[in-house]
């Protein structure tokens, strides 16, 4: 195995947080506090993540990490656990995750698995957490943001639920899942532009602020 150097940018919404200690970094971002939203961020991230520089607005954190990672391996290893749940081995697959986690830290395909994995074993709470780094430490998809919105309507958390809907919807406005949650939440989805409604029929013919910066 080989271990590399990697070097991302992790954005951490302030509405994935509003509740949690993570979420207390967005109320004052003066100079005065940067040791103790530092601290926040390293807790959070974990101390195998080192903080290269973060920029906070009212809205977001913009934050530039490195870690020393076993990319390789740990894409394996996802790839092994997805197949494993995909055949109903899920105990055996949440193993696998977690090590992928373990040699990757920020690995979006081993956190979305397990992620997706939890939920469906009805464990919301860790899966919600785990569902929200993923799309932090990657850019987030309609699949991811469809997981996490099903998992706030488990959890009848309907107004996090339609806000991660309409994130998905903004990025794929042709996704019938996203869509048809949206309906079924009493949120009418804007109409699609010319292009998408004929992707969207084509699919169904086929289917049936002030920033401030820290280092």
């Amino acid at each position: 195995m080989k271990r590399i150097r990697q070097r991302k940018r992790i954005t951490i919404m302030r509405d994935d947080h509003i509740g949690d200690l993570l979420g207390a970094i967005f109320l004052d971002v003066s100079a005065q506090h940067e040791d103790a939203i530092m601290a926040r961020l390293t807790e959070y991230l974990g101390q195998r993540v080192r903080i290269v520089k973060a920029e906070i607005s009212s809205d977001r954190a913009e934050v530039d990490v490195e870690v020393k990672a076993w990319e390789e391996e740990a894409n394996r290893l996802a790839a092994t656990a997805k197949d494993l749940n995909q055949k109903g081995a899920r105990r055996n697959a949440q193993s696998l995750y977690r090590e992928a986690l373990e040699l990757d830290p920020l690995n979006v395909a081993a956190a979305a698995g397990l992620g997706t994995l939890l939920a469906d074993s009805e464990k919301y709470t860790e899966a919600l957490a785990v569902l929200k780094f993923a799309c932090e430490a990657g850019a987030p998809s309609p699949p991811l943001l469809l997981a996490l919105a099903q998992v706030c309507i488990k959890t009848e958390r309907t107004a996090s639920a339609i806000a991660y809907l309409e994130r998905s919807y903004e990025i794929e406005p042709s996704n019938f899942g996203v869509r048809r949650a949206l309906t079924e939440l009493g949120r009418k989805p804007k109409p699609l532009p010319r292009a998408s409604r004929t992707d969207l029929a084509k699919s169904q013919d086929s289917t049936d602020k002030p920033t401030k910066k820290l280092h």
